[in-house]
């Protein structure tokens, strides 16, 4: 994160319509210090000062006002007994942004910086994301200050369920259907599903993300990275090109970067670095993804550990160094405000010709502002990475058939609903005059269908 950029960039003189300007003061003004939450609204209502020139109706029905405040936010205690015996007590959250095309559906994420301002702007993102996948899901996310990293089985198995204990009540299969994040997975899931279900005494799909062996979809695991690449190559087929032949960075080694990895390999790129809190490692002859999960997934250990069986690897600590090496393309999967405006600037002079947001707003404003000065092609976050909601969303209509689909068939799905992602993004900002703005697109694609919605439900 660059704290002292991000809050030089929310400057809202950038906003041109004083509606939208007034709005976004008043913004700052009621959650104050909530920087996350500011960035991703600031960005979105960017986007909608050509859109309230086309439609005063939105102003007039307050639908701006409604959409950046939460219908509801949820905030909870989450005790839980350690291995020792003793009572920790962590801070949970759900919020629940806006319903108008669907039940609330989200992430959870546990881990320690999950604070109010984090779990807004996921939510709000959600928002548009969801609205963009053609699914009729609302916008919603969770999670709790809890790190999972150093604690038992038994410790997680134990938080799981005094959290879902209390978040059981506020959520329902046509209501609000969670799903994971970053720290949640599907061990956390199973514990989490496993608690509602002994609560509720009803086995519905109120979850997504779990096992195969109890309602979870096939491709689920590796949808997001998946649905990346996806999107990466029709936004490359535009230009005539291809990810065949690149040279591709993926920061993280969490599920987005190992299956965006492994798709971009398999679209016949070499992606050569990816990263983990401790540092990344560079293995010019490509990176050995079996061997990268056996180290995270099975072992659950640090990623430097790659060096112990490649000789080909080097490792260096600090991760935020890995968008020094040169790369057609860039994928950052790890987290919020990952990628600041040096990290671009080098990127830009190493040759890099596109970048797409694995993870959500992994690039700072500044950032993405040198992308679009140099021609960089730039897929957003909720645009590039909505194939994991776009799978839950099709693992909600299995459970709701009481039936699986074969790998393929969802497949099949999560590579349509990308490429229809980034031909109704590619419209709208074409439409708006601002062809090749997917960021522009992309938020005023997910808006118009939201906010047509409210209109016709009496503007909430």
């Amino acid at each position: 994160m660059a704290p002292q950029e991000t809050q030089q960039d929310l400057t809202p003189k950038k906003l041109q319509s004083t509606y939208l300007n007034n709005l976004m003061n008043r913004l700052i003004t009621r959650n104050p210090g909530e920087e996350e939450f500011h960035q991703a609204a600031l960005e979105v209502l960017e986007s909608l000062e050509a859109v309230i020139d086309r439609h005063p109706e939105f102003v007039n029905m307050g639908i701006i006002e409604s959409l950046v405040e939460p219908e509801r936010l949820i905030k909870f205690r989450v005790p839980w007994i350690s291995d020792c015996g003793r009572v920790f007590v962590n801070r949970g959250y759900r919020v629940q942004f806006n319903g108008a095309i669907g039940p609330y559906k989200g992430g959870l994420r546990f881990h320690p910086s999950v604070n109010e301002s984090i779990v807004k702007f996921l939510g709000f993102e959600q928002i548009f994301k969801n609205s963009l996948t053609g699914l009729p899901l609302g916008g919603g996310k969770g999670g709790a200050d809890f790190d999972p990293k150093g604690k038992s089985e038994a410790e997680i198995m134990r938080f799981c369920q005094s959290f879902m204990t209390e978040l059981s009540r506020h959520i329902g299969e046509d209501t609000d259907i969670p799903a994971g994040d970053i720290g949640v997975g599907v061990r956390e899931v199973g514990y989490m599903f496993g608690q509602y279900k002994r609560l509720n005494n009803r086995f519905t799909g109120v979850i997504t993300g779990k096992g195969l062996d109890y309602g979870g979809s096939l491709v689920r695991t590796q949808a997001t990275g998946y649905g990346v690449c996806y999107f990466v190559e029709q936004m490359l087929a535009a230009g005539g090109r291809s990810l065949a032949g690149t040279t591709v960075v993926v920061s993280g080694s969490g599920n987005v970067a190992i299956y965006a990895a492994k798709k971009a390999q398999e679209l016949g790129a070499t992606v050569v670095a990816l990263s983990d809190s401790g540092g990344y490692i560079y293995d010019k002859d490509g990176i050995d993804l079996d061997l990268i999960r056996q180290i995270k997934e099975v072992q659950r250990a640090r990623i430097s550990d790659y060096l112990n069986h490649r000789s080909s690897a080097t490792y260096t600590e600090n991760p935020h160094g890995i968008w020094t090496i040169p790369a057609d393309i860039a994928i950052p999967c790890a987290t919020q405000n990952e990628l600041d405006a040096v990290a671009a600037a080098e990127l830009v002079q190493n040759g890099c010709i596109c970048v797409a947001e694995g993870a959500n707003m992994p690039c700072t404003p500044s950032a993405i502002k040198i992308f679009q000065e140099n021609g960089v092609l730039f897929a957003p976050g909720k645009a590039a990475n909505a194939g994991g909601v776009a799978t839950s969303g099709l693992e909600m209509s299995q459970n709701s058939l009481r039936y699986s689909w074969e790998y393929e068939k969802v497949d099949r799905k999560l590579k349509v609903i990308m490429q229809d992602i980034y031909q109704s993004a590619s419209a709208a900002a074409k439409e708006y005059d601002a062809e090749g703005d997917l960021i522009l697109g992309a938020n005023i694609a997910g808006f118009m269908k939201v906010a047509n919605a409210m209109l016709a439900q009496g503007a909430v």
